[in-house]
C-alpha cells in the first residue's frame, strides 16, 4: 500500500475507532465523517497524520486547528489595532499573539530539552510576552499582523520538527509533579498549549469587536 493510501486509511481507521468508543451514541457514522464531503488532508480531519505517530499526529491535527482560528480572528488587523489597549487591565491583540508564541516556546523547553521553565535564552526572549501585563503594553507594539504570524509560525514549525521525532509512549509518559503538582502526561502538556490558543482567541474577538469603528457580528 502507497503512503498516502496508508495514511488515509489510517486516518478513516481511527474515525472509526474513536465512534465505537462513545458506546450507544452515534457520534460518528459508520463510513467516517467527512469521508466523502471532506478530502483527508483537510484540516477539519482530527486523526494521525503522515510523518508523526499516530496519536502525536491527532494532536498536531488538533494544534493546527487552532492555529487556523487564531490567524482567522487576526486576519486583517492594522498596527494600530494591534496596538489598541481597550483599559489598563486589558491586552493589546499583539501582545496576545506573542504570548502564544512564548507559551509554545516554553512548552519546548520544558518537554523536549528538560528546563524548569524557559532556558536563559528564551527568557530573555520571550519573558515579557509571556508575563503580558505593564510591560507587554510598553514593549510590545509598533508591529505590523506579518511580524506577529511569522513569530508564530516560526515557533510552530520548531515543535513540528521535535514532534516529528517522538512516539506516542513519549506523548503518554507521565511527568509526577507539573500542573499543581499533578501527575501530567506530555499529552496533557501539548493539548494545553492548543487550548490556550482557544483561550486568547476568544480574548482577540472580544477586543475586535471593541476596536473603534467595529461593527457588531458573529465571531
Amino acid at each position: 500500500m502507497k503512503k498516502a493510501d496508508q495514511n488515509h486509511h489510517n486516518r478513516r481507521q481511527f474515525i472509526r475507532t474513536s465512534a465505537g468508543v462513545i458506546s450507544g451514541l452515534a457520534f460518528l457514522p459508520e463510513a467516517g465523517m467527512g469521508e466523502t464531503l471532506t478530502p483527508p488532508d483537510s484540516i477539519h480531519i482530527i486523526g494521525p497524520i503522515e510523518g508523526y505517530s499516530p496519536q502525536v499526529g491527532t494532536l498536531v491535527t488538533m494544534m493546527t486547528w487552532m492555529q487556523d482560528s487564531l490567524e482567522r480572528a487576526a486576519k486583517g488587523l492594522t498596527q494600530t489595532e494591534l496596538d489598541y489597549l481597550h483599559d489598563a487591565k486589558s491586552n493589546t491583540i499583539g501582545a496576545m499573539l506573542m504570548h502564544l508564541a512564548a507559551t509554545e516556546v516554553v512548552y519546548q523547553d520544558l518537554t523536549f530539552y528538560g528546563e524548569k521553565g524557559f532556558s536563559e535564552a528564551n527568557k530573555k526572549k520571550w519573558g515579557v510576552a509571556m508575563s503580558l501585563g505593564e510591560e507587554a503594553q510598553k514593549q510590545i507594539k509598533g508591529n505590523n499582523l506579518d511580524y506577529y504570524l511569522e513569530s508564530l509560525k516560526e515557533v510552530r514549525e520548531k515543535t513540528l520538527s521535535e514532534l516529528k521525532n517522538r512516539d506516542d509512549k513519549w506523548l503518554a509518559a507521565v511527568d509526577p509533579s507539573f500542573f499543581g503538582k499533578q501527575p501530567t502526561n506530555n499529552y496533557c502538556k501539548w493539548f494545553h498549549v492548543a487550548e490556550h490558543i482557544g483561550n486568547h482567541r476568544g480574548q482577540i474577538t472580544w477586543i475586535r469587536k471593541r476596536l473603534p469603528g467595529a461593527k457588531a457580528g458573529n465571531d
